[in-house]
């Protein structure tokens, strides 16, 4: 006779970005949550939405939250690191443009004025093609030192997410 055993889950619904669906997924599987077989993944806009569930009956559920907001925590982490890969010399480079084209306005302003003074207007046109071409390699600049400084941040912030996912592996008792 085919014996069943009655067992009620709980469900979670996550939305990644799919450059990190592998990490979520191994992550989550450590905290007891599988993959709904009744669900599919949702794909769109670079995002992926999971669909898990686990068993209620799981001991040491309490302390598995706990460690699955840390883990959670870490991952958003180093997602907002790699953002700043990019996000941070985007802004120093859009600065200098905006400055240039201040400089670029004064100068448009020297020339339309009554009797126009040139000599203002080569003084301010300057700077401005200057910043517009610094702009560029600013962008260069900045991103490769914040690439170097965010590296071991982020490398770091894995390991301590390995570690919470580690924990949670133990307390599963798998």
């Amino acid at each position: 006779m085919n014996e069943r055993k009655f067992d009620s889950f709980d469900y979670l619904k996550v939305t990644v970005e799919e450059e990190f669906l592998s990490q979520y997924i191994d992550g989550y599987e450590k905290f007891g949550w599988n993959m709904d077989e009744n669900r599919q993944q949702e794909k769109g806009m670079g995002k992926v939405t999971l669909y898990m569930k686990r068993s209620r009956h799981i001991i040491n559920k309490v302390e598995l939250t706990r460690l699955q907001q840390h883990f959670e925590a870490c991952m958003e982490e180093i997602r907002t690191l790699k953002a700043s890969v990019n996000s941070v010399p985007a802004m120093v480079s859009l600065t200098c443009g905006l400055t240039g084209c201040g400089f670029m306005a004064g100068s448009v302003f020297a020339v339309t004025a009554a009797p126009p003074i040139v000599w203002l207007t080569v003084l301010l046109a300057i700077p401005g093609f200057l910043l517009w071409a610094a702009a560029y390699f600013s962008y260069r600049g900045v991103r490769q030192k914040r690439s170097k400084k965010v590296a071991p941040l982020i490398e770091t912030k894995y390991d301590e997410a390995c570690g919470v996912c580690e924990k949670a592996f133990r307390l599963l008792g798998e």
